[in-house]
């Protein structure tokens, strides 16, 4: 196992390969692995890629392995880049999850997994990928909840994933929601819950990844227009660009994984990938 990013195990501490990383004064990545491991046998690369140092890393990590003679080598990487930009909207945008897509297969992984990415495009794009659902994670956080709640769908997109995770769950019930969102301008407005009254049943929304947060905080106002109960929030991969003044008075409590980084805040529960996989 050769785990990138400084304490993210996500798949354990079991043989371990030795590694030194640091980046010259020109700003190029640099990795050297330690020759006390057997060369023999499969390696598994885990990374979070939050920027194009990160998976410079992979790459400088793979030609060092494959100059060990390592000859198969895996690759987890839980949060997909560019996963988002997985359709051209505009004249002059690149479809940039293609591009993070091609870098991959180009080092002839034996396998590259992805924790619950954003549509089905990257696994499509990428060869030899294995998706891990987010089923376990929303189990753990209804868990941790401790009541029956409602899953809520953010908006279409989320919808097929969702009714797969109340199927795991044994059937618990979906409340469907859409919103509209200006192509150019990204402004969100026009969010709608498709239920007529909820009776004050708690309700947890459910989806891959929270940026600025403005789907859920607009969510849950409508939420509570319609007699929800409590709010929860459950993100596999949690960005939280804009911080959580506004999203913690939207919600009782807001769990996410570590796939981008690690999160100290007063209303947030961070469940490590390593207890879900």
């Amino acid at each position: 196992m050769l785990n990138l990013s400084k304490n993210f195990s996500p798949l354990g501490e079991e043989n371990l390969v030795p590694f030194q990383t640091f980046t010259f004064a020109g700003g190029e990545p640099h990795i050297k692995i330690s020759n006390n491991f057997d060369a023999t046998k499969p390696v598994t690369i885990t990374q979070r890629i939050n920027s194009f140092n990160d998976l410079g890393f992979i790459c400088l990590a793979v030609d060092a392995l494959r100059r060990m003679d390592v000859e198969e080598i895996h690759l987890f990487i839980p949060y997909f880049p560019a996963a988002r930009q997985d359709r051209v909207m505009v004249v002059g945008e690149p479809l940039s999850v293609k591009v993070y897509a091609d870098m991959l297969n180009a080092l002839n992984f034996e396998s590259v997994t992805i924790f619950d990415p954003h549509s089905e495009v990257a696994p499509a794009l990428l060869n030899n990928c294995k998706v891990v659902s987010n089923n376990l994670f929303i189990k753990k956080v209804i868990e941790l909840i401790g009541s029956d709640v409602k899953l809520i769908s953010p908006d279409g997109g989320a919808l097929k994933k969702i009714y797969k995770v109340s199927e795991f769950l044994g059937g618990v019930e979906v409340v469907e929601c859409s919103k509209s969102r200006n192509v150019k301008t990204g402004k969100l407005s026009g969010f709608k819950v498709y239920a007529d009254d909820l009776n004050g049943a708690d309700c947890l929304i459910v989806d891959d990844i929270c940026d600025g947060g403005g789907t859920f905080i607009g969510l849950a106002e409508e939420l509570k227009n319609k007699n929800a109960g409590k709010l929860y929030l459950a993100i596999s991969h949690g960005i939280f660009s804009k911080g959580f003044n506004e999203l913690g008075k939207c919600f009782e409590r807001i769990f996410t994984t570590d796939s981008i980084r690690e999160i100290e805040e007063e209303k947030v529960t961070q469940i490590k990938l390593s207890d879900v996989l």
